[in-house]
This record gives C-alpha cells, structure tokens and sequence, in this order.
C-alpha cells in the first residue's frame, strides 16, 4: 500500500526537527561533510544497508568529503511521506558515529 503525502506544512513542521535538512523538488535532502573521502564512503556503505533493511531508499550521492541524501516516495508519486522522515531520522542517528557534521 502506498504511502500518504505529506502536506506542506506538514513537511516544514518535520524539518524543524532535523537540522540541516531542507526541500528540494518534492524530497528532502541534506549533505553531511565528513573528515575524509574514506570516511565518507564508508557512511554511504552504512545508509545503503539502513536503506536495504528499511527498503526505502534514497539518492545517495559520495563526494570526496560530502555525502548528499535526496529522498522522497516513489509508490507514493515522488512526493515526501512519513517513510522519508523515518528515513531521514536513521541517518541522523548514524551520522555522528562517522563524524559526519
């Protein structure tokens, strides 16, 4: 079953509590700079596989120091539901431990 939209407001409301994160285009996204380009790629290693184990994935993009989410619902018309949010909420969990800022 797909997701349910979230509304605009809805959207601002949960951003307020994710630091970092903004709207582009219908998704969320955020880039994380890390210390190195080895660093960084091991954080995309560990949010491919909370994105696996979640089967909700992102675009995921590895710079040589950065790392770029950019995530919405695909079964939900490519807009941004509660499944981004969740999403989102993992990676910040994970960020930390990698150093990412």
């Amino acid at each position: 079953m797909p997701s349910e939209p979230l509304s605009q407001k809805e959207i601002e409301d949960r951003l307020r509590e994710l630091p970092g994160w903004a709207v582009e285009d219908d998704r969320i996204v955020r880039t994380y700079r890390l210390g190195t380009h080895v660093a960084a790629a091991a954080f995309v290693v560990h949010i491919a596989a909370v994105q696996d184990e979640s089967n909700h994935h992102s675009e995921l993009t590895l710079g040589y120091d950065t790392v770029r989410l950019s995530v919405n619902s695909h079964d939900a018309g490519d807009v941004v539901t509660d499944a981004d949010f969740a999403l989102a909420e993992r990676v910040e969990a994970l960020a930390p431990a990698h150093g990412a800022r």
